[in-house]
C-alpha cells in the first residue's frame, strides 16, 4: 500500500451559471521516502491539486469526485477536527512565499513553539529544545540568535529554511512544497534543493514538489507529473521524461529551457497560451497549441478535437496523447485511422 493514493480526483469551483473543473480525473501514488514533482504552466491546476490533498481549498471550491487516501485512510470524508490531527502533524506544507507564511508580529521561536503546542502537550522548555534542533537540522546559522528574531530580520533564504524547519517540527511523513525556491537566487536554490533531498533520504519522508521550473524539478525529484489544463498529460521517472519526453506539451516545456538554445538564438516557446479552466477546449485540451494536430497532408486529426486522450505506456512513461506511439516511431498515420 502506497503512503498516499489519489484516485480520479475531480475539483470544481461553482460559478453563477456554470462551474470550473480545476482538476480533472487525476490519479497518482506516493511511496514513503519518494520525491514526486508536479510541473506545468501557471493555471495548470498544480497548486489546487496540492491544497485539495488536505482539503485546504478556498471556498467555493470543493472535491466533486475521487478519493485521497493517506496510509489507507480516506481524507476527503474527514471533518476539519479530524483533519487537524493530520495537517502539520503527519502531512506538512511549505507555501510559496516564506515571508507571507511567517507571522511578522511574532519571533521565529514563538511561532515554532506555538506550532508544537498546537499538536502536542509539551513544556515550553522542551518545545524550545526541539525548535532549536530543527533549525540546526536545516542548517540555519546561529540558531539561538535567529530564534529571537522576527521574519523581516532574516534573508529570503533563511526564511525558507525556517519554514522548512517548521514543517519538520512534528516529524511528518509527507511534505508538500509549493514553489519552494521561487524568488531565491540560484545559489540559495541549490542549497534548498540539496537540503530537501538530504532530509527526505535521511528521514524517509515523502515529498511532493509543485513548480513551473523544470530545472528545479529535475534536480529534486525522482518521479514527475506533467499537468495541463487540470489533467495529467504525462507521468513517469523524472530523468526519463526530461531525457526523452513523450507528450508534445512536455517536449515544448523542455525545449523552452534556456540551456536548450544556442547562444544568440531566440528562445523556443510553445505557441499560444494555457486555456482558461472555464473554457477548456473539447477533445485534447492541448490541441490548439500542438504542432501534431495536423496530418502530414495538412488535415486536422479529428480525434484531437473530439476525444479526450487516454493515458498509454510509451518510453517508460504514461502519456495522454492519441498519436504518441505513431509520433515516436515516426510511422506515417494512415488517413483511414483518423
Amino acid at each position: 500500500m502506497a503512503l498516499l493514493e489519489v484516485d480520479h480526483l475531480d475539483i470544481r469551483f461553482p460559478l453563477r451559471h456554470d462551474e470550473i473543473r480545476a482538476v480533472r480525473d487525476v490519479s497518482f501514488a506516493l511511496e514513503r521516502g519518494e520525491r514526486l514533482g508536479i510541473v506545468g504552466e501557471s493555471g495548470a491546476g498544480k497548486s489546487v491539486l496540492a491544497f485539495s490533498l488536505l482539503k485546504l481549498l478556498s471556498r467555493p471550491g470543493y472535491i466533486a469526485g475521487g478519493r485521497v487516501r493517506f496510509e489507507g485512510r480516506e481524507l476527503t470524508t474527514l471533518s476539519d477536527r479530524q483533519l487537524r490531527r493530520i495537517r502539520g502533524n503527519r502531512v506538512a506544507m511549505i507555501f510559496q512565499d516564506p515571508l507571507t507564511t511567517l507571522n511578522p508580529a511574532l519571533t521565529i521561536g514563538r511561532q515554532m513553539i506555538e506550532s508544537l503546542k498546537a499538536h502536542r502537550r509539551i513544556s515550553e522548555r522542551r518545545a524550545r529544545a526541539i525548535a532549536l534542533h530543527k533549525l540546526r537540522q536545516v542548517q540555519v546559522s546561529s540558531p539561538e540568535q535567529r530564534f529571537e528574531q522576527y521574519p523581516h530580520q532574516l534573508s529570503g533564504g533563511l526564511c525558507q529554511r525556517v519554514v522548512i524547519a517548521i514543517a519538520l517540527l512534528l516529524d511528518p511523513d509527507i511534505i508538500i512544497a509549493d514553489e519552494p525556491t521561487t524568488a531565491l537566487d540560484v545559489t540559495i536554490q541549490a542549497e534548498i534543493i540539496a537540503l530537501l533531498t538530504q532530509l527526505c533520504d535521511k528521514h524517509n519522508v515523502g515529498l511532493i514538489v509543485i513548480s513551473h521550473e523544470l530545472g528545479v524539478i529535475g534536480q529534486l525529484t525522482q518521479r514527475l507529473l506533467v499537468m495541463y489544463a487540470g489533467r495529467i498529460v504525462e507521468q513517469g521517472p523524472t530523468r526519463e521524461i526530461i531525457n526523452d519526453a513523450q507528450h508534445p506539451y512536455t517536449q515544448g516545456l523542455i525545449n523552452a529551457l534556456p540551456q536548450m538554445t544556442l547562444p544568440r538564438q531566440r528562445l523556443a516557446q510553445i505557441p499560444g497560451n494555457m486555456p482558461s479552466l472555464a473554457r477548456v477546449p473539447d477533445g485534447c485540451a492541448f490541441h490548439p497549441r500542438c504542432r501534431y494536430r495536423f496530418t502530414p497532408q495538412g488535415r486536422l486529426r479529428q480525434a484531437c478535437v473530439e476525444r479526450v486522450p487516454e493515458a498509454v505506456s510509451s518510453g517508460g512513461s504514461r502519456v495522454a496523447c492519441h498519436w504518441v506511439r505513431e509520433l515516436i516511431t515516426t510511422v506515417p498515420i494512415e488517413e483511414e485511422a483518423i
